[in-house]
């Protein structure tokens, strides 16, 4: 899995004041020289509506936010939504894989919207492909050798050639579904502009200073966490039971020690951070020690 990519809820409510027009008094009654029928209307205090709207500050568009560490989407209290995922049979022909990636990645958009709206970020739709572009807004492609899928940012796609991913994972499902999110992880880290702010931060051409490998150790190991946050959102139900999703997070240890994406030991750490804290918190990679993004 790789993807550098080259980077609550306030409800405002309307009150309307009204005015009882109509009024019957004994006097009036006696006036009349006898009962008289109730003739009224409710109308609505001028500008009840309008005074009210300007009390209320709008609402600002969600907007990506250039920070790491105190990055909105990563504050206290930020959780993803439960899904249901009712995922069509894996296959080894390309369109069904593409049906079948396509169906998870709406899901996975299901998951994470809520949290995406706590932090007042944009949903931004991502596109999944199956086929190698000839040309790609994140530049020169990877090879097989590089990566199993990638995201690209400039275009928010995640590519998942199929010859690529079965030669990886067969139809083995557990494999699919935590290699997909944990590229949907990267779009999240796009939507919210995480990847952004890394790739301000970065200060060599191929990313390959020692402090560079860090800030993508730490993106990567944030998106494993991410894709573990989004498989436990979605463990127990539908398509996805319990023991696929706990079979999908041993998968982030079934790896290789990398200088970008870190130990067999870290990559797994930090999907059981995400599976079992079951908030965006707990996947803040930015806030911790050198040591723990190795």
């Amino acid at each position: 899995m790789t993807g550098t990519d080259e980077a609550s809820r306030d409800t405002g409510t309307a009150v309307v004041g009204l005015f009882i027009v109509a009024a019957l008094t004994a006097a009036g009654m006696a006036m009349a020289g006898g009962p008289r029928e109730i003739d009224g209307q409710a109308l609505p205090v001028p500008d009840a509506l309008t005074s009210e709207r300007a009390k209320a500050p709008a609402k600002p568009a969600p907007e990506e936010v250039r920070e790491l560490e105190t990055n909105p989407l990563l504050a206290d209290g930020v959780a993803l939504g439960a899904v249901t995922c009712r995922l069509p049979a894996i296959s080894r022909d390309p369109a069904k894989l593409e049906r079948y990636y396509k169906t998870f990645a709406s899901c996975l958009a299901e998951a994470w919207k809520p949290a995406l709206d706590q932090a007042n970020e944009p949903a931004l739709t991502v596109t999944v492909q199956v086929t190698l572009p000839e040309t790609s807004a994140c530049g020169k492609v990877p090879s097989e050798a590089e990566a199993v899928a990638y995201y690209c940012g400039g275009d928010t796609t995640i590519y998942a050639p199929t010859e690529w991913m079965l030669s990886d994972a067969g139809l083995e499902r557990s494999r699919h579904l935590a290699t997909m999110a944990h590229e949907y992880g990267h779009h999240i880290q796009r939507s919210s502009g995480i990847l952004s702010a890394a790739a301000e931060k970065m200060t060599s051409p191929d990313e390959d200073s020692p402090a560079d490998k860090e800030r993508v150790r730490r993106i990567e190991l944030q998106a494993n966490c991410f894709g573990a946050l989004a498989l436990a959102a979605a463990a127990g139900r539908g398509s996805i039971s319990t023991s696929l999703a706990a079979a999908a997070l041993d998968t982030y240890g079934d790896t290789d020690d990398s200088d970008t994406h870190g130990s067999s030991r870290n990559q797994l750490k930090w999907a059981k951070a995400g599976f079992s804290g079951k908030a965006t918190s707990s996947c803040n990679t930015w806030a911790a020690p050198a040591s723990e993004v190795k």
